[in-house]
């Protein structure tokens, strides 16, 4: 009980120590403490870094077409490792789309292409 009402205390005297409050996970490596972030000059919260076996691989896309709205957008990346590749699409309030086809890698790091292609008939909005 003594220990709780010392926390108390102390979050009550940082106020912004409730926001840098984070869980910490496991590991299978051994422990590293990482400091995560600093309340006050007073404490640092250990982090527990995980090591994923695989490197990260994931694809996914959507596409909206409302014809009633006249809402048109799409996007789609893949990742494989650190390298990732998309796009995406939007029709903008003046009618052009807008598309940005983007890659990012650990030797090249972020990099965007957009371009606009003329504006089409957009449905009325009713």
């Amino acid at each position: 009980m003594a220990l709780n009402k010392c926390f108390a205390i102390l979050l009550a005297m940082m106020p912004l120590a409730r926001a840098a409050i984070v869980p910490v996970t496991t590991i299978s490596q051994p422990e590293v403490a990482v400091p995560v972030a600093t309340i006050s000059r007073v404490a640092r919260l250990p982090v527990k870094l995980e090591q994923p076996d695989a490197p990260a691989q994931y694809s996914y896309a959507y596409d909206v077409q409302d014809s009633s709205t006249g809402d048109s957008k799409a996007q789609y990346e893949t990742r494989n490792g650190d390298v990732v590749q998309g796009s995406y699409s939007l029709v903008e309030p003046d009618g052009t789309r807008r598309i940005v086809d983007y890659t990012a890698d650990p030797a090249n790091g972020f990099n965007a292409v957009v371009r606009r292609e003329p504006a089409t008939a957009v449905a009325p909005i009713v």
